[in-house]
């Protein structure tokens, strides 16, 4: 439809003599051109329950955040005792190379970064007991080809985020359970600006535990379509077989990760997704 309609606006314009609609092109910036890696990185020598940080983003790209995310993460790992690898080659997703890790951050990737091959190595890392944090962007395409990345790992499908004019807001996260070390030492009311995410469901199965909530009545959902209503997850943990996740929905903006109740909210879920492995924290 959208090769048919351009000509036809284009005639319209200089029947009528109004200027042509100009839709500028995608900033690279955000937008980079999609890479699939095939030739994994060369890793250092790594101590047992070391951390993989990958980056990789062929879709949405936030390269101040990014930068700022990967920063904090790698000195976040380094406090805690434990060896880190920060990469944005996808290629490190093979057997060999992920055998070396005890967990995976996936710093607000994007788009389709892994190959089949990639896909059957992280999803088999995972069963077998790795432990996965995913940080904002990880989980906010708007659809993904891979089913069972939404479906399984995240437990819900990203719908949407608060608009502009209306995009970031201070709003309330209510953290409902501190048990887990991520949000053990948060207030039970944590107030925070951020780009608040919505799903098209709330996550249960494969023993999803919601840590924190969102009080939507604590900001504005705009649009009206990314309203969940009372109960509105944030940040939840999943088991996918012998492995754990961590979803956090929080950590659009670079300085966020500046915060240190948000810093102290990843290191956190390092140490849980870790199940012990390496130092303690």
């Amino acid at each position: 439809m959208i090769v048919h309609l351009l000509p036809l606006m284009a005639t319209a314009a200089q029947v009528t003599g109004s200027p042509a609609v100009q839709i500028p092109a995608p900033d690279p910036r955000n937008w980079p051109t999609p890479v699939m890696d095939t030739v994994a990185p060369s890793l250092p020598k790594l101590r047992r329950g070391a951390v993989l940080v990958v980056s990789k983003t062929n879709g949405f790209r936030d390269p101040e955040q990014i930068a700022a995310a990967k920063k904090v993460l790698v000195d976040l790992v380094g406090k805690q005792g434990r060896d880190v690898f920060e990469t944005e080659n996808a290629a490190v997703m093979n057997s060999r190379d992920l055998s070396k890790f005890s967990v995976i951050v996936l710093n607000s990737t994007s788009g389709n970064i892994f190959d089949d091959a990639q896909r059957a190595a992280f999803r088999s890392w995972i069963e077998k007991g790795g432990g996965v944090v995913l940080l904002h962007g990880a989980g906010g395409d708007p659809k993904y080809d891979w089913s069972w990345y939404p479906e399984t790992l995240i437990g819900a499908q990203f719908i949407g985020h608060t608009g502009r004019p209306k995009q970031f807001q201070q709003g309330k996260i209510d953290v409902v359970d501190r048990a887990n070390p991520a949000t053990r030492k948060l207030p039970t009311q944590w107030i925070r600006t951020e780009e608040w995410y919505s799903f098209d469901r709330i996550p249960a199965g494969n023993g999803t535990r919601i840590l924190a909530t969102l009080d939507e009545s604590s900001y504005e959902p705009f649009p009206e379509r990314v309203r969940m209503g009372k109960l509105h997850p944030i940040i939840w943990t999943r088991s996918i077989g012998r492995g754990r996740v961590f979803f956090s929905a929080l950590g659009h903006k670079a300085e966020t990760y500046s915060e240190p109740l948000h810093q102290q909210m990843i290191s956190g879920a390092i140490c849980w997704a870790a199940h012990g492995v390496g130092p303690r924290c």
